[in-house]
């Protein structure tokens, strides 16, 4: 049954979780626990029903932040309408129900830091995508798609390990840059790393990662549509949240890098 379930999870699995934690969270793991509260967050997309993987995940941080005597919420990350799936943020507070992961805050049962819907928040991350341009941070890409479908072939055809953006758009003008504006051109957000630099966080598993900023791309932050990429949403919104630790899966160490930047 689910009791025994958890029972099983919570000795075999906890020691193995994966902590990516969020710019100062290394910090904060030295600390007395009394300095500030602990907040972790589950957050799914709504693109089908609930796998064992996920709730693994909701599994770690509704342990972590209990244990400590913190917060466990929940903030549902819908942007990315293509994929998603009617009914599939019902199935999802179904499971955490089953499962007993009732969460302190979140869409069900609301909370001072909401609107827990990231498509519900568009505003938000506009706000923080034209700060990142005003501050030379990001960038405007008005390359289309076909051009950078183009540009990623090129560049599996010289067999290199990764596809990057060839920073076009990085080079323009401010009168292009306003023209193309007054086209009404669309465009996305890109973030513009420092490739001479180097990014370094602290892992609570791994410990002290670091990675060279020449094998970081210039993520996209906001699409076309003016819906933030889960990169940028995630940053905006843990931050906003005051999210103290960041609990995932391991697969998401690799876009860790980008999200440091984004703090910084």
């Amino acid at each position: 049954g689910g009791a025994m379930l958890r029972r099983v999870w919570r000795v075999n699995h906890l020691a193995r979780m994966r902590c990516c934690a969020r710019i100062g969270a290394a910090m904060w793991l030295s600390r007395p626990a009394t300095e500030a509260p602990v907040r972790t967050r589950y957050a799914p997309s709504p693109t089908g029903s609930m796998h064992v993987g996920g709730l693994r995940t909701a599994l770690y941080n509704y342990l972590f932040a209990k244990g400590r005597g913190g917060s466990f919420l929940v903030r549902i990350e819908d942007t990315d309408r293509k994929r998603f799936v009617q009914g599939a943020i019902h199935n999802l507070e179904e499971s955490l129900h089953w499962a007993g992961l009732s969460p302190d805050e979140g869409l069900w049962v609301g909370g001072e830091y909401g609107p827990y819907v990231q498509s519900e928040r568009k505003d938000l991350y506009k706000k923080y995508s034209d700060s990142l341009i005003e501050k030379g941070k990001a960038y405007r890409c008005f390359c289309t798609e076909e051009r950078l479908e183009e540009l990623r072939t090129k560049q599996k055809e010289q067999q290199q390990d990764h596809t990057y953006y060839d920073r076009r758009c990085l080079s323009l003008t401010e009168n292009q840059i306003k023209e193309n504006l007054e086209n009404h051109i669309p465009y996305t957000v890109r973030l513009r790393v420092n490739r001479a630099d180097r990014t370094s966080w602290v892992d609570g598993i791994r410990g002290k990662l670091q990675v060279e900023n020449r094998h970081v791309d210039d993520q996209v932050l906001l699409k076309s549509d003016g819906l933030p990429t889960y990169h940028l949403a995630n940053v905006v919104d843990d931050h906003l949240m005051e999210i103290s630790h960041v609990i995932r899966g391991e697969e998401w160490l690799s876009s860790t890098p980008k999200h440091v930047i984004l703090y910084e």
